[in-house]
């Protein structure tokens, strides 16, 4: 507001009859500052409009990074050399008889396997006294694991019950494990190697009228064929004979050959890359809402970005990529993957699981990241310059506008202070114009009457 249009209401308003009825009433102090802050006021505005306009991208661009980082987690499991599409499938014939697991890595091959008999473990069991707590007769054991050296245990007044006697021998950690059992002939007192197989068999003898011991069950191998050749294993879970394969031997079955296939892992390998597809979907869909104009006219806070247009530029480009002397996979379209008008893709996941299934080694290639040349490599390349924590475009945007965002809080902090030291002088100064009109009415007064004593 001018000075000439101030000083227009501050005379209006001394004339004014609307405070108290007549001259004198004064001026609206709060509504001349008012006015005269007007252009500062409109200036704050337009600075706190702008700081809600980089709020409101910079809420948009997070959520872009944080999907954004999603798909850079997607991708990476998608391309490890260690992640699933390395992951192998064993499968049995027969699972009642054995099962196998698998390590990635493992070739792909059939295998006919025959279990003649499983693995045992070697135990024995004493004769039955009243209660586990019943005085035995005192002497020696001698026990002995497999071909290892025989272990005395001497039974004396100190511990001449099943109880005590149990743990002297479990204290000895001789290789075997002694336990109470109570039935209804009384109690005994059973030992179980802890070693399967023939090197756990338990040989025990007793000397000086302690207990007698009975076999319960002679440590024996395991005895099976792998491909016709014999084998000979302490253990029911064989884990060395076919490399990457654990055989699971769950009952014999001497003339029944058990065919053991390992290939790729289909449903974990398809999940990835269904997982990749949808990842990549969520963030096309919001680079989208970002350069689609709505009915007003309007587009995403974000549509000037020029971050972002380089982001989808980056990502378009990558799914597009084709590999180079890959055999049958050179590119998502022989996948089964195919791109939509609006960049989002589409999977055909009986073409996908076929082409896992029939070219697990060209699968392997096309998305691995180490392999040079590949969709995976040129993947990881172009995610990671876009997602990077550190020096990733869409970082540095987010740097950019935090600060942006936090100069501004500065600006309009230090622009407040200054509007109300403004305030205040300008208050003090119509406050003094206000006093001063309110005494007119008796300066008037005052001088009326000095004229009149002049006449």
């Amino acid at each position: 507001m001018s000075s000439t249009s101030i000083g227009s209401a501050l005379y209006s308003g001394s004339l004014s009859t609307t405070r108290t009825g007549g001259l004198g009433a004064g001026i609206d102090v709060a509504s001349l500052v008012s006015a005269a802050m007007a252009f500062q006021t409109a200036q704050l505005q337009g600075m706190q409009s702008q700081q809600s306009q980089l709020t409101t991208e910079q809420n948009a661009l997070t959520s872009f990074s944080n999907d954004l980082q999603a798909l850079s987690n997607a991708a990476f499991t998608l391309t490890d050399p260690a992640g699933p599409l390395t992951s192998v499938a064993a499968t049995s014939s027969n699972p009642s008889v054995l099962t196998a697991t698998a390590i990635s890595g493992s070739a792909n091959a059939a295998h006919s396997i025959t279990v003649t008999n499983l693995a045992t473990t070697s135990s024995a069991y004493s004769a039955a006294v009243a209660t586990s707590s019943t005085a035995i007769a005192t002497g020696s054991l001698s026990i002995q694991v497999g071909s290892g050296t025989a272990v005395p245990v001497t039974i004396d007044s100190s511990n001449n019950t099943l109880d005590k006697l149990a743990q002297t021998i479990n204290s000895k950690n001789m290789g075997v494990t002694a336990t109470v059992i109570n039935d209804a002939s009384g109690a005994r007192l059973a030992i179980v190697s802890n070693t399967s197989g023939a090197p756990g068999d338990l040989t025990i003898t007793s000397s000086g009228g302690a207990l007698s011991f009975t076999k319960g069950v002679t440590g024996t191998n395991a005895s099976l064929t792998v491909d016709g050749i014999p084998i000979s294993s302490t253990t029911n879970t064989v884990t060395s004979v076919i490399p990457g394969v654990t055989l699971n031997l769950a009952a014999p079955a001497p003339g029944a050959p058990v065919t053991v296939n390992t290939g790729p892992n289909v449903t974990p390998q398809a999940a990835a890359v269904n997982s990749f597809v949808s990842a990549y979907n969520t963030v096309m869909g919001d680079l989208n809402k970002q350069f689609t104009v709505d009915g007003s006219g309007q587009a995403g806070p974000l549509a000037a970005d020029s971050t972002l247009i380089l982001a989808q530029n980056q990502l378009l480009s990558s799914m597009a990529f084709a590999m180079k002397g890959n055999g049958s996979v050179n590119m998502l379209a022989d996948l089964g993957i195919t791109m939509n008008n609006d960049g989002t893709l589409s999977v055909n996941n009986s073409a996908l699981s076929s082409a896992l299934q029939n070219n697990p080694a060209a699968v392997q290639a096309f998305f691995q990241a180490t392999t040079a040349g590949s969709f995976g490599a040129n993947l990881s390349q172009d995610v990671n310059l876009l997602a990077d924590p550190t020096s990733g475009s869409v970082t540095q945007d987010m740097t950019g506008l935090q600060q942006s965002q936090s100069d501004l809080s500065h600006q309009i902090s230090d622009f407040q202070g200054q509007l109300a030291i403004t305030q205040q002088q300008l208050t003090a100064q119509f406050d003094q114009v206000d006093v001063m009109l309110q005494t007119l009415p008796m300066m008037l007064t005052q001088i009326s009457q000095q004229l009149g004593s002049l006449g």
